[in-house]
Formats: C-alpha cells, sequence, structure tokens
C-alpha cells in the first residue's frame, strides 16, 4: 500500500532533505519519527517530490511510503481509531517543532510522489530596502542593499520560459539531463514591501532556481540589460558572473499532480525522460 504525506518545515536548522550520516536533515527526522510510531527495526524509505538544499524551507512538500496493511493497522494500537488518522497523530506528537505534518493519505493507483507531478512551484523572497527589513523575517528573506526594479526582471526573465536546456543553471551530475520547461517566472512587490519571484516548472535540477534568481537581480539593479540571462542560458555552461543566491530565501510552496487516472501514465512519461 502507497501512503501520500503533505508537509512543512523550516530549513534553517537542516542539512537539507537527503539523510547523511551524522548530520540533522528532514528526511532523517520525518522516517525516524515513522520508525518509531510504526515500531519498525529500521526506518522506512520514504519518496520526495522535490530535494531541498539545506537551508531551503517547504511550505508543500510532497513524500510517498510503502508500507504493508498489517503494518499501518498497527499504528492504531488497541483503539479503533482510522490507522491513517492514528499515524498522523502519532508521527506529529514525535516530530521537531520545525517540522509539520499536515496530511497521511492512500495515494492513488500509480502516485509517485516524484515522477508523478505536473508542476513544482517555488517562491523567493528579497528586501531591497536600505534601512533593512523585519528581523523576524530573516529565516526566509534575504537582504540586498540595492533598491530593484521587479517589472524589469519580469520582462527579462519572460526571455526565458519554455522547453529549454537549463545547463547554465544547473550543477552538472553524471547521467542527469538538464533539460526542463519553465512554465512560469515573474516578479513582483508585496504589500509588505519585500521583492517576491514566482518560479514554476514541471521539475528542476540541482541549484537552478537559486541560480535563476542570481541571474535576474543584476537586471533589477541596472547593472545587465534585459536579455543577459538569455544570453547566459544560451551559452549552455556555468556562468561565474551567476551568483547562486542564498537558500534561505527560497521556499517550495505547492506540488501539482494530475487527476487520479493519470497518475500512472504522467509517472512513466517522465521517467522516460530523465533516469531515475
Amino acid at each position: 500500500m502507497r501512503l501520500r504525506l503533505d508537509l512543512a518545515y523550516d530549513g534553517t536548522d537542516f542539512h537539507g532533505w537527503a539523510a547523511q550520516p551524522g548530520l540533522r536533515t528532514v528526511e532523517g527526522e520525518l522516517t525516524a519519527a515513522l520508525g518509531r510510531v510504526l515500531r519498525l527495526p529500521q526506518d522506512p524509505s520514504v519518496t520526495v517530490a522535490g530535494r531541498t538544499d539545506a537551508g531551503v524551507h517547504a511550505a508543500g512538500q510532497v513524500v510517498h511510503l510503502d508500507l504493508a496493511e498489517e503494518v499501518l493497522a498497527g499504528a492504531a494500537g488497541r483503539s479503533d481509531r482510522d490507522p491513517l488518522d492514528a499515524l498522523l497523530t502519532r508521527v506529529r506528537g514525535v516530530l521537531p517543532p520545525d517540522i509539520a505534518l499536515h496530511r497521511v493519505a492512500r495515494a492513488p493507483e500509480g502516485f509517485d510522489a516524484r515522477f508523478s507531478p505536473l508542476q513544482r512551484r517555488y517562491r523567493y523572497l528579497i528586501s531591497d530596502d536600505p534601512a533593512g527589513f523585519d528581523p523576524l523575517r530573516r529565516r526566509d528573506v534575504v537582504a540586498l542593499r540595492t533598491p530593484l526594479d521587479p517589472g524589469a526582471m519580469t520582462e527579462a526573465s519572460a526571455l526565458l520560459l519554455g522547453l529549454r536546456d537549463f545547463a547554465a543553471f544547473c550543477k552538472r551530475r553524471e547521467g542527469a539531463t538538464t533539460t526542463r520547461t519553465l512554465l512560469r517566472y515573474d516578479w513582483r512587490r508585496t504589500p509588505d514591501g519585500l521583492i517576491e519571484a514566482t518560479v514554476v516548472a514541471d521539475a528542476f535540477c540541482h541549484s537552478m532556481v537559486r541560480a535563476l534568481i542570481g541571474a535576474l537581480v543584476p537586471v533589477g539593479t541596472g547593472q545587465r540589460d534585459l536579455r543577459w540571462p538569455l544570453e547566459v542560458l544560451g551559452a549552455g555552461v556555468r556562468d561565474p558572473r551567476v551568483k547562486v543566491m542564498p537558500a534561505h530565501g527560497l521556499s517550495l510552496v505547492e506540488v501539482t499532480y494530475p487527476d487520479a487516472a493519470r497518475m500512472a501514465e504522467r509517472a512513466a512519461t517522465t521517467r522516460a525522460r530523465r533516469p531515475s
């Protein structure tokens, strides 16, 4: 049986999503909590929609977990509670305060947290106020001292949309493709005066979002013209002039999936495009 778990976390004190020996990670904390509640001999394996880097936050992360029916039934103990409700409540009780488990549900046939998504949406927050910003936001807002022009940044980022090879904005991994479909990339000033970037794609390669942000900041400050990010993309290699922006300004906001009837089809299509 496959379960879908929806969760959020403050990434500040984690060494990213992926479990690493001797380091505190989101995956490590989640699987330890699941193993404890389900009384498993070893922590279970989970599959995540997006492996966030150290310091990156998530408001809408999705994970799947495969369990035997009798193991799930054990989550309710001797009570007559629904095992899913019992699992949700008990795992919440042992997770650290910087992880919130929102939902546990049976996944539809063919669901794969990593390969079934249609798109992933990220947000990046910047303060460009020379006077500084609310110190309570220091964990999720990056401070810059030079004013930005979100209109110019949106005009430039629109040139990057579509199915393209984003090698110039990715850390290469052996055997992995850097071709992605960038569906949305725009900037706005929020009511509280911050600069907010929204970046949506079918998937992202390693460090892609923070490099895309870094390529547009010089446009916002007037140091580069509107076509410069497109020229960087066209070169097809990492450009040392593109700064990969700090992790703490980035949050995974939402992962969107197709309807239940198309889950398996979507996963098969994605696997055919990218190595597992």
